[in-house]
């Protein structure tokens, strides 16, 4: 039997039921977090903002048409007719275009093949030219091995030092005579001449005019020893002594030009009559002066 209700449970029943409505509604209201809320407002905000900027963009793209009359003048107008009535031939463009990209690959293809035949002959070139090499190696291995040997020969001291003189500065003669005693060993008259001679003697009248062989400066002017007066004048690493002078003309210290006067020929210290003794040193060791100038 179907149960019959009273007001009082009706009214019962239907509080519960709102009560229950009510208090899921309650926690759907909870369930939504308030970030969300917070990041619908920013997106609205964000919106409003872009519809303001669209807004003053196009406020100003109608003022600017308005107050600028240059868009519209009749030059630019001119100007824009003037091109548009150019009469374009499209065809016409479009084959030219056309022939002219053929041609290119036309020459690019013949310049390739004749780096193609280029390339052929120079490796055939070489080839030859190595096999050449080969039999030339085989057939002539002494020349080679001799041209070898003469490349790798270096220059003796003295070579050395004569190149070193040479390149230093230019030499005239220092007095005119005759050579009484040359450079090197010899055979001395009597004990008081040494056999290792260092210079050359230039034999000369007393009171013959002695020149500088070169620009320097005296590093000596002495009267003392086995040399007499003599003078010694240095020009960078090279030095020249003149010995067994009468007179001397200059002093140490003093800077001398070649074909100056700086002495007279005497013969003063150990020797045997008028001479000049004329030597040629580099780094203390003394050069034939004959292979340096023409005595």
């Amino acid at each position: 039997m179907e149960r019959i209700m009273s007001v009082e449970d009706k009214i019962r029943r239907a509080e519960e039921i709102y009560a229950k409505r009510q208090e899921g509604t309650q926690r759907r209201t909870a369930k939504v977090p308030v970030n969300q809320n917070e990041k619908k407002d920013i997106k609205l905000l964000k919106k409003m903002i872009i519809q303001i900027i669209i807004s003053l963009v196009i406020y100003l793209c109608f003022y600017m048409i308005q107050n600028n009359n240059y868009i519209f003048s009749e030059d630019f107008l001119n100007k824009a007719n003037e091109i548009l009535s150019y009469d374009i031939n499209f065809p016409q463009l479009y084959e030219d275009i056309k022939n002219k990209i053929q041609n290119s690959g036309i020459i690019l293809k013949k310049e390739n093949e004749n780096q193609d035949e280029n390339q052929e002959e120079t490796n055939t070139v070489e080839e030859n030219a190595i096999g050449g090499a080969e039999e030339v190696i085989e057939e002539t291995p002494e020349i080679i091995q001799a041209e070898e040997i003469n490349t790798v020969k270096e220059l003796s001291q003295e070579e050395k030092d004569i190149e070193n003189i040479i390149a230093t500065a230019n030499f005239i003669k220092p007095v005119e005579g005759v050579i009484s005693s040359g450079f090197g060993e010899r055979e001395p008259t009597n004990s008081t001449i040494p056999k290792n001679h260092t210079g050359v003697d230039i034999a000369a009248n007393l009171g013959t005019k002695i020149l500088s062989s070169t620009n320097g400066e005296v590093i000596l002017a002495s009267e003392e020893g086995d040399y007499g007066k003599h003078l010694k004048i240095q020009i960078g690493e090279v030095v020249l002594v003149y010995a067994h002078c009468n007179k001397l003309y200059v002093k140490q210290g003093d800077k001398v030009v070649q074909g100056q006067e700086i002495a007279e020929v005497g013969s003063t210290g150990n020797s045997t009559g008028p001479h000049l003794h004329f030597e040629i040193r580099i780094l203390g060791r003394t050069i034939n002066p004959q292979k340096i100038l023409s005595l």
